[in-house]
């Protein structure tokens, strides 16, 4: 190990973390080139491939430091987006079963679900990959220019180079703009039921009883290629330039060469196509709730909160060691959370710091939260990105044998659309940690600040 691994977690986490290998992947990306300060891990974190889930490492270019696939994950910007709306709970009561079909209807679900809109040409595709979701708002009318002022890096990452992004990546792509896919990914109607920060909320547009809506998705199958295609690359990099590893998932390249540079501008576009994925599924959201509620844009003033991503690799500048250096931070099931006066937030929200967004299983409760100062100095500005997996796919499938699913949803107040059975029982509330343990962890860290919390009361599940 060339630094220490460090974990944030309670005596009570920490004993679910203990039960798979995800330990063992923290120690072993601390082997990894130009590694600086620490391996860290988030509360919820999980095993995963090479990297564990909830992984958060930087590396330093000027010391041979590497860009890992691993540490992004098949799932490149797999993130979530909150919004706001003027609705109040008592507008949707009696409402909620037809909002669910309408957006059920309009936005597909589901391994292999595509054509929400119109298939993209080879030549719009690679548009798309370069300006991200500003492709989606300007080029096809859906959102406006606030949407990209609050989305992390404005909804296009910087570097993004389609030459570096195989044709079989780019025909994934093509028809799969504006759908939710699989998993765990998902589309919420939540209602803020606790406020902990009367003035943070009340500058997110938040207050009891608001109506949001909560978008998870990422880049589809395009950034499962691309991560694919590169896995393969990296494979061969670690022999070139002699790179030892304890874990051959850790696969990885100096960020300096060819591979590396292509790797970033790949993933890069692959971030840019989940931003323009989750901005096309807002214009489809907006468009069911108006048409179900009967109401027009201004009654409805469902107004993008931010959005962030949980799933990459970016350069920011940090201190280390009493100075500065632009570093390569991997967050892998990690948000983004910057603290109040930074730069690099949206002008808007600067004085509350970066909101985080933390959904919890969809049986309780999720959670809004803004960076604190600890971020910088514990986590490379870093939290927590959701509740954390206890139980695999296959082990909830078989708790749920014989139990009515969407009955026991419905008996906690939650309408629930899915693909399929098998997915509600991959994704029932006993398969995940709880999400408050979790946020709680953070805050206690000094690392995020809780703002409020939302109830679930509609949910589609890929």
């Amino acid at each position: 190990m060339r630094v220490p691994g460090r974990i944030f977690a309670s005596e009570r986490l920490i004993r679910d973390i203990e039960s798979d290998k995800s330990i063992e992947q923290v120690a072993n990306v601390a082997y990894l080139p130009g590694i600086v300060e620490a391996s860290l891990a988030m509360p919820d974190i999980h095993w995963g491939y090479g990297f564990p889930i909830g992984g958060v490492a930087a590396t330093d270019p000027a010391a041979g430091g590497v860009i890992s696939p691993g540490g992004v994950g098949y799932d490149i910007n797999c993130g979530v987006r909150i919004l706001r709306t003027e609705l109040r709970e008592e507008d949707i009561e009696g409402r909620v079963p037809g909002l669910m079909d309408a957006l059920f209807s309009a936005v597909p679900t589901g391994l292999g679900s595509s054509n929400a809109i119109k298939p993209l040409s080879v030549a719009e595709m690679h548009d798309l990959l370069v300006t991200g979701a500003e492709y989606v708002v300007r080029d096809l009318g859906m959102g406006g220019e606030d949407d990209l002022r609050h989305t992390e890096e404005n909804g296009r990452l910087a570097g993004a180079d389609p030459d570096q992004v195989s044709d079989r990546a780019v025909e994934r792509g093509r028809r799969q703009l504006g759908t939710l896919g699989s998993g765990n990914h998902f589309l919420e109607i939540g209602v803020a039921d606790r406020i902990f920060d009367v003035g943070s909320a009340a500058a997110l547009g938040v207050d009891e009883g608001t109506v949001c809506v909560l978008i998870h998705c990422g880049s589809r199958g395009l950034g499962y290629q691309v991560c694919d295609d590169y896995l393969s690359v990296m494979n061969r990099a670690v022999i070139k330039y002699g790179i030892e590893l304890p874990d051959r998932q850790l696969c990885c390249a100096p960020i300096e060469s060819d591979e590396g540079r292509a790797y970033l501008g790949a993933m890069a576009c692959a971030a840019n196509y989940a931003w323009a994925n989750r901005q096309t599924i807002t214009h489809l959201a907006r468009e069911c709730f108006m048409e179900t509620l009967d109401i027009g844009p201004r009654d409805l003033g469902m107004r993008l909160i931010y959005d962030v991503c949980h799933n990459v690799a970016k350069f920011e500048e940090h201190e280390v060691d009493g100075r500065l250096r632009t570093l390569c931070v991997h967050r892998k099931g990690a948000t983004r959370a910057f603290p109040p006066g930074d730069p690099r937030i949206p002008e808007s929200l600067r004085a509350i710091g970066q909101p985080v967004l933390v959904p919890g299983d969809m049986g309780r409760c999720s959670y809004v939260l803004t960076g604190a100062p600890g971020a910088l100095q514990r986590t490379f500005g870093s939290t927590c990105h959701g509740a954390g997996r206890v139980m695999s796919r296959a082990q909830a499938k078989r708790e749920s044998r014989g139990r009515d699913l969407f009955g026991e949803m419905a008996e906690r107040g939650v309408t629930v659309r899915a693909a399929s059975k098998r997915t509600v029982a991959e994704e029932m509330p006993y398969a995940y940690k709880d999400v408050t343990e979790v946020v709680d962890v953070m805050a206690g860290a000094g690392v995020s600040d809780k703002v409020f919390r939302l109830k679930p009361v509609g949910v589609i599940k890929g």
